[in-house]
């Protein structure tokens, strides 16, 4: 149960904070957000605020999403549909109830015949269902459409749409949800940086915290020891101590420590320590810290930074030698929520980094469906002067997802395969 729930924190939190992103820069460009949910699935509650976008939370805890005008939004209305309208004292439509599970007070019942949301704003149809009592109706600018299950939402005219926006602001909005993904991922690194008391001073040789069954506390060293040489050669920084141990695995190496302005020699064998393809070399010790604030502030971001460097790395390498076991879907991240769980709230932060990283970089890709192929999308009609067709549009986004599913759905099985089989 503390797995499931760790899993659901940590992926909701990710994708709730990268629809967030497309939320707040899409009103900023003046697009109608109908809809901002957090979970999927069967609607437990809703809220419709002044600015027209309700905001309901679903009842599977997965993640969220963001519905703007005319942002692959599905068709509300068909022909021959049983509808309910109320009007307002200038006759025109102020709500549209297609839910049985909503009734409104002195509404018109009328079997819709013809119908324009977006343009003319009207709405055609039988009255009482009686073919020979045809009536139209204006519908009001900010008229509500009632969804089956009950979801009230505004409709979407072409002046509040997605492409009623300009490109420079349609652009914005496609990139701002992997831009909160790696604004997240700054700011938990900054947070487990100052939860962990500092940084590693890569400047220093100082010792922090030995392990008390490693190799240095069995030689005697201590924390705030000052290793200065190897085997009579200087070493000056961190990764210039740390290389040199790795590289002589279950090797004797004389060190010349500094100890309250005293120097002496020591013997210590590093333990031989599997890591990738080859043994390194382990004396069980960590840098010192640095405790300022700003050496913290800048910890966390360069944490950042190297985490993105690695997975901007692995992708690389994911398109020159693809392998299914280098990718990881709701299975994998389902087995590390178990690990991070156990391992506490530090590990659980981190995960939740890695996760939120790695979603940024991903939607990025050009791929029809991504946030990077809409982007690829606007590049071209930047370049056109003009956008592509709605049904080309359409059609590649299409054919983008069901590739994306195939995907999910080969890395999903073969997650099962690797984990429980």
């Amino acid at each position: 149960m503390k797995t499931l729930i760790t899993f659901l924190i940590v992926f909701s939190v990710v994708v709730v904070i990268h629809e967030f992103g497309h939320f707040y820069f899409a009103k900023k460009s003046g697009i109608l957000v109908r809809e901002f949910s957090i979970g999927m699935g069967p609607k437990l509650f809703s809220h419709q605020a002044k600015d027209g976008t309700t905001y309901t939370i679903r009842a599977i805890p997965m993640g969220g999403y963001v519905r703007m005008a005319g942002y692959e939004d599905e068709e509300e209305l068909k022909a021959g549909m049983p509808v309910s309208l109320e009007v307002n004292e200038n006759n025109e439509v102020i709500k549209i109830n297609t839910s049985s599970k909503v009734q409104l007070e002195n509404a018109i019942p009328l079997e819709v015949t013809r119908y324009d949301l977006t343009e003319a704003l009207e709405i055609t149809g039988f009255v009482n269902g009686n073919e020979d009592n045809v009536a139209s109706y204006s519908v009001n600018h900010e008229a509500m459409i009632i969804e089956e299950d009950g979801t009230q939402l505004r409709i979407a005219p072409s002046d509040v749409q997605f492409q009623s926006a300009k490109l420079w602001q349609r652009m914005l909005t496609n990139f701002a949800g992997p831009m909160n993904n790696f604004l997240l991922t700054i700011v938990l690194f900054i947070a487990i940086v100052f939860l962990q008391g500092g940084v590693p001073n890569e400047d220093s040789t100082v010792l922090g915290e030995v392990d008390p069954n490693g190799a240095a506390a069995t030689a005697g060293l201590k924390s705030g020891d000052e290793i200065v040489a190897i085997d009579q050669e200087e070493v000056s920084s961190w990764p210039e101590l740390q290389q040199r141990v790795q590289q002589q695995p279950d090797e004797e190496l004389s060190l010349e420590v500094n100890r309250d302005d005293q120097t002496f020699s020591v013997d210590a064998t590093p333990e031989s320590v599997e890591s990738g393809n080859q043994d390194i070399g382990q004396l069980g010790v960590q840098a010192s810290l640095k405790t300022g604030f700003w050496d913290k502030v800048v910890g966390g971001v360069k944490e950042s930074w190297d985490m993105l460097v690695q997975i901007l790395a692995a992708l690389k390498n994911l398109v020159t030698n693809f392998s299914l076991d280098q990718l990881g879907g709701p299975v994998a991240i389902f087995q590390m929520s178990d690990q991070a769980a156990q391992q506490g709230a530090m590990t659980v932060l981190l995960l939740t980094a890695m996760i939120s990283v790695n979603l940024g970089i991903v939607n990025l890709l050009p791929i029809p469906g991504l946030d990077g192929g809409k982007l690829l999308l606007n590049i071209v009609e930047a370049i056109r002067g003009k956008p592509i067709s709605e049904e080309k549009e359409g059609m590649i986004t299409l054919i983008g997802f069901g590739l994306l599913m195939l995907l999910m759905v080969l890395v999903t099985w073969n997650d099962i395969q690797r984990f429980f089989f």
